[in-house]
């Protein structure tokens, strides 16, 4: 089964920066790619990019998806470290417990993403086997 390598990202850049100087858009940006990767990564990863990110975004009116979502999100990124052969370090309630601390695990999940493109070394879009 092959997959195809998603981009590297600097974790406060996607934590701070960027959602600083957009006023908070590139978060949404930011979690539709995560979830686009996911999928895209490994066909075995069941998720729709559109429905995470508007999870997010509708969040502040429906309370409970955002939640589900980011906890979720996390499972998906265990599963991505698994197909790329390197310890599933990714915790999604460690995930969910940062969320409600300044956002922060936006930084902790593409920290953990990073670890599936590190262990690959290849530029974005490349098309890579997974270990299975």
């Amino acid at each position: 089964m092959n997959g195809v390598i998603g981009k590297p990202r600097n974790i406060f850049l996607v934590w701070l920066v960027w959602p600083l100087i957009t006023l908070g858009v590139y978060y949404f940006a930011w979690y539709y790619k995560v979830n686009r990767e996911a999928r895209d990564f490994d066909r075995r990863i069941e998720v729709s990019p559109g429905w995470a990110a508007l999870s997010q975004i509708l969040g502040w009116i429906l309370i409970i998806p955002p939640f589900i979502s980011v906890y979720r999100c996390g499972k998906r990124i265990a599963q991505m470290q698994r197909a790329a052969g390197v310890p599933s370090t990714c915790n999604s309630w460690v995930g969910l417990i940062l969320y409600f601390f300044f956002g922060l695990h936006a930084l902790y999940y593409q920290h953990e993403l990073n670890h599936v493109w590190d262990r690959y070394n290849q530029p974005e879009g490349t098309t890579v086997a997974l270990h299975i």
